[in-house]
């Protein structure tokens, strides 16, 4: 059983396996995302593929992995053990990135995404599993709000190194080039070995308390709240399409790649200022209302994405953007800690995150036809993508506010929902 001392409200109680955690999910995406933000430019500017099938690249990379997400997740809780099957899902994301390098074809690209997607799905429901068995209810908001801060505090980092590196070599581009790619490729290397080499020394299993038996069908015990969330996750899945879609406005609307990069990096300090605080704020006042809050300005965010006209418009509206993540993210995991049993977590994030990849393959489709078409369809433009966005986060805010938990952890506060 853990124990709480000290400031339990402070990050430096927080135990060991959430900063090896956390450093794991750092080094990862400092790799990720100095590749993955300017991937859609490398699709479209270097090879040409139209954003109909970049919606189908990025969709299909997070579905495919969606069953594997959930089985891990089961497989894990089954086990009881965590660690390994993350140390896996880390290790293949690791090995693809190098065939980047080598991709001469949309094909290829997606061949490589996909094979990361399938690693990610692999290790985030253990890892997500694991961080909640490390803490009790009453910190679980400031552990995955660490661990987001960590996590988007890396993907800072990265795409600060794939600014320099473009400043380095072209100066202020409009459109990237396959050379300036391929370097970032290989520098994002030496961070993804570093991610799966930090699992490997730093993290450690927690025994699950509850007898093994209890654990063999966990979906059984998740309960009828938290099957409605995840159906009110899902309708506001189904309106957050990729932020390909964001990256490719960005552009259209007279950014440089370096000026997306810059934008990518003021949203990802606020995403890591405002991730602790949120999850921290989330102990105390409730779950729901923080996720709720994020909700409804994502809404008016994507309102106003689809009318903006400026560039100036992107930039206020994508520094916005970084506190909706920073307050949404990590608090809706903590809320899934809150709603099943220790023993079940697995299964949980399984299929939470499963949830989030299946309705990105809709989503990002969707947003595609409506901004530019697929053959006899004609586009509407990128103001209909974003509108649409916008009314599924509307209605999906609405239902959070009704939905009503029947099950709470039994070391969690009344406060934590």
């Amino acid at each position: 059983m853990l124990i709480e001392s000290g400031d339990k409200r402070h990050i430096r109680s927080l135990p060991r396996n959430v900063w090896a955690l956390s450093l794991t999910s750092f080094f990862m995406d400092v790799s990720s995302e100095m590749v993955h933000n300017i991937l859609p430019l490398f699709l479209a500017n270097v090879l040409g593929v139209r954003t109909v099938f970049i919606g189908l690249i990025e969709g299909v990379a997070e579905t495919a992995a969606s069953l594997l997400k959930v089985f891990s997740g089961w497989f894990s809780d089954r086990l009881r053990k965590r660690k390994w099957l993350a140390v896996a899902g880390y290790g293949l994301s690791a090995l693809s990135r190098p065939f980047l390098y080598i991709a001469h074809s949309w094909g290829m690209v997606a061949g490589v995404r996909w094979t990361d997607r399938v690693g990610k799905g692999i290790r985030t429901a253990p890892r997500d599993a694991l961080v909640a068995d490390s803490v009790p209810s009453s910190r679980c908001g400031l552990a995955f709000g660490f661990h987001r801060a960590a996590d988007t505090a890396g993907a800072t980092l990265g795409i600060g190194i794939a600014l320099f590196t473009i400043r380095l070599m072209e100066g202020d581009i409009s459109r990237l080039t396959g050379n300036i790619f391929r370097t970032i490729v290989l520098i994002s290397l030496i961070p993804a070995f570093l991610s799966v080499l930090s699992l490997v020394i730093g993290a450690r299993d927690i025994p699950v308390s509850l007898p093994k038996t209890n654990a063999v069908s966990p979906s059984a015990s998740l309960g009828r709240s938290f099957v409605l969330l995840m159906i009110i996750v899902g309708i506001f899945e189904l309106g957050n399409s990729s932020d390909a879609f964001l990256i490719l406005l960005a552009q259209e609307r007279g950014i440089s790649v370096s000026g997306i990069l810059w934008m990518l990096l003021m949203f990802n300090i606020i995403y890591a200022a405002v991730s602790a605080p949120a999850g921290s704020l989330s102990d105390r006042i409730g779950r729901r209302k923080v996720i709720i809050c994020g909700w409804f300005i994502y809404a008016c965010l994507y309102m106003g994405f689809a009318m903006s006209r400026t560039a100036l418009h992107i930039y206020v509206l994508y520094a916005i953007y970084g506190a909706y993540y920073g307050m949404a993210y990590g608090t809706a995991k903590a809320l899934i800690s809150d709603v099943v049993p220790a023993p079940c977590r697995g299964t949980a994030y399984g299929i939470y995150n499963a949830v989030l990849g299946i309705s990105d393959l809709p989503a990002s489709l969707v947003a595609g036809i409506l901004w530019q078409g697929i053959g006899p369809w004609k586009g509407f433009g990128p103001s209909a993508a974003f509108f649409f966005g916008a009314f599924l986060a509307f209605i999906a805010g609405i239902l959070m506010c009704l939905w009503k938990p029947d099950r709470i952890s039994s070391s969690s506060t009344g406060a934590a929902i």
